[in-house]
This record gives structure tokens, C-alpha cells and sequence, in this order.
């Protein structure tokens, strides 16, 4: 089995574990794979109904050796944040059923509800997408869960970045001085944690780009609480990747016109800014394969890696 087939495959225990949360007179009659993620297999199922219509739902896997603790605790994670965002007008997946543990799938999964539209990582348009990005994020922002979940991580230290070669070094050294500090004290929100185009899913009338809406969130896996700043300073470095620095910095004032609230000092802001530029460092090669894989052909690793330090001196250069 080689190609789209073998990547669209799923194997036997899985498909009868997905049966089981199916409608009586259900079955799986096609299955897809869906290209963009980084740390787990995506799979569209098609599935037949009694009635001789179809819907569709999509299914979560980690194939990928990675400690089965973390597979788990990002499966836990998304179930608690699929079943909060029911009805809160957020656009996201309904979830069907979860086997974080895979004590009945090949491998820890989770199956969700498909969500119409598509991810776009082409320039055009971006600045159509980044206002409607800010004010979304927004809606995510003023969620307030009865229940909490866990607080953020950030596990990036001075020790583990990885400066490009050709890098600015004062101004690489200047950011990785930034984070030495202690991380600001700010009020927490409800986070995404890797919102993001790649996340985003769109509807693009295609005689109306201006009339683009967002018609779904997805993956999240590692949903927290903590700062509204650490999910805008992620969506700007992947802007900045994507489309260039310019926009990694339109995105912050964009967030602040939809009525987002930041840190209000701005070292506060820069610490958060510096810190995801920084963690991204670690994961160039990562981060640039999909996009690649879905069309953006000339963001090699080396361009992805000028295109962040542009982005971190720049974020240096406005601090001075």
C-alpha cells in the first residue's frame, strides 16, 4: 500500500472502535487524509447513513512514537476543550468519542465532528484574514469556563534556542536575555495555545474574497489558562513565518482593535512576543513541512529561519 492510499488508511481495531459510535445502519465508506498536522494523523471519514446520505466526521490519531503519557494528556485536553466550546458559539468540532489511552484503537484517538471550510496559508488576502483572525481570537479570549484548565507551559530556556546560522547575534542575544526573567504576572484567559492560519478554517466566496468568514477553530490539544498574550504572540510569529514580519506585528494591533486586551506595560507584551519567537527556533524544520506540504514550496527551512530573525530583530529593534 503506497501514496494517498496508504496515507488514508486506518486500520481494522480503530475503524471498529469508530463503528461502535456510529448510528444504527451506519458504516464507514471512504476515508482521507487530511494534510497540516505536525504531531498527529488526521483522517476524514466518510460516512454512509441508513437513509443512503453521507456526513462526514474526522479522526484523530498519534501514530508518531511519543510518550504515551503526552499523547493521553493531549487527547484528555481537547475532549475537556471540544465538550467546553459546545454552544458557545465558538466554531469548533463537537466530539463523538475518545480513546486517549487506545485500549480500543491502534493508537490514542480522538473522534470529532468535520467542520466546513479550509486552512489558507497563501498571501492573498491576508488582509482580509488577520482582522477576522484578531476578532476571533477574541471571542476564544472572553470564554470563561466554570471549570478551568490546566495552567500554560512554555518550555523554552535561554539554553534550548536555536539561533539560525547568519542570525542577527545582538539582537538574538538581546531577546534570549528577555526571557532569562521571570515570566509576567497577567490575568488569565481561556487559551487556545497554538491558534494559528494552520488552525483556522475559512470560507472564501471565490467572486468575494472580502466576504471571507472563519467557519471553524481546530486541534485543541493543548488548550490552558494564562495570559491573553501568549496566544497572540504565537498567531504573530506564525504570521511572520507565513507572510513576513510585517504582519507578525499587524497582528498584535489588529487583536488590540478588536478589543482585545494585552499586557499593559510593554516589556510585559515584548517578554511574551520574544518568548514565542524564541520557542519556535527550536522547531523551524517541524513548523515549515506542511506548509510546504500544502503548496508554500519556497518556504524552505533556511527561508523560515530568515523570516524569524527579520521577525525577532524587529520585535528588538521597536523595544530600544
Amino acid at each position: 500500500m503506497t501514496g494517498h492510499h496508504a496515507a488514508a488508511y486506518v486500520d481494522p481495531l480503530t475503524l471498529a472502535w469508530v463503528g461502535r459510535h456510529l448510528e444504527r445502519g451506519e458504516r464507514v465508506v471512504r476515508t482521507e487524509a487530511l494534510h497540516g498536522g505536525i504531531t498527529a494523523e488526521m483522517r476524514r471519514l466518510t460516512i454512509g447513513t441508513a437513509g443512503g446520505a453521507t456526513r462526514d466526521l474526522v479522526l484523530r490519531s498519534f501514530v508518531d512514537p511519543l510518550p504515551a503519557s503526552r499523547a493521553q494528556d493531549w487527547l484528555n485536553r481537547e475532549t475537556d476543550a471540544l465538550n467546553l466550546l459546545g454552544g458557545t458559539g465558538v466554531p469548533a468540532p463537537g466530539l463523538v468519542a475518545a480513546d486517549p489511552t487506545a485500549a480500543h484503537c491502534a493508537y490514542p484517538s480522538l473522534l470529532m465532528t468535520h467542520v466546513a471550510g479550509r486552512t489558507v496559508l497563501d498571501d492573498e488576502g491576508v488582509e482580509t484574514r488577520v482582522p477576522l483572525l484578531a476578532r476571533q481570537l477574541v471571542a476564544i479570549h472572553a470564554l470563561r469556563p466554570a471549570v478551568r484548565p490546566r495552567e500554560y507551559e512554555t518550555l523554552t530556556t535561554a539554553g534550548t534556542v536555536v539561533v539560525p546560522k547568519g542570525a542577527d547575534a545582538a539582537a538574538w542575544a538581546a531577546a534570549i536575555d528577555v526571557i532569562r526573567g521571570p515570566a509576567p504576572p497577567g490575568e488569565g484567559r481561556f487559551l487556545h495555545r497554538d491558534f494559528q492560519p494552520g488552525n483556522v478554517l475559512f470560507d472564501i466566496p471565490p467572486a468575494r474574497p472580502a466576504a471571507a468568514r472563519i467557519t471553524g477553530v481546530v486541534d485543541w490539544a493543548v488548550a490552558s489558562w494564562g495570559p491573553a498574550d501568549l496566544d497572540v504572540a504565537h498567531c504573530s510569529t506564525v504570521l511572520a513565518l507565513l507572510h513576513g514580519p510585517t504582519w507578525g506585528l499587524r497582528f498584535t494591533e489588529a487583536y488590540q482593535e478588536a478589543g482585545g486586551v494585552l499586557a499593559a506595560a510593554p516589556g510585559e507584551r515584548l517578554y511574551w512576543q520574544v518568548r514565542d519567537g524564541l520557542a519556535c527556533s527550536e522547531e523551524v524544520r517541524a513548523v515549515a513541512r506542511p506548509w510546504r506540504e500544502a503548496g508554500r514550496t519556497e518556504l524552505t527551512t533556511r527561508a523560515v529561519e530568515e523570516r524569524l530573525d527579520a521577525y525577532l530583530t524587529a520585535l528588538m529593534d521597536a523595544s530600544v
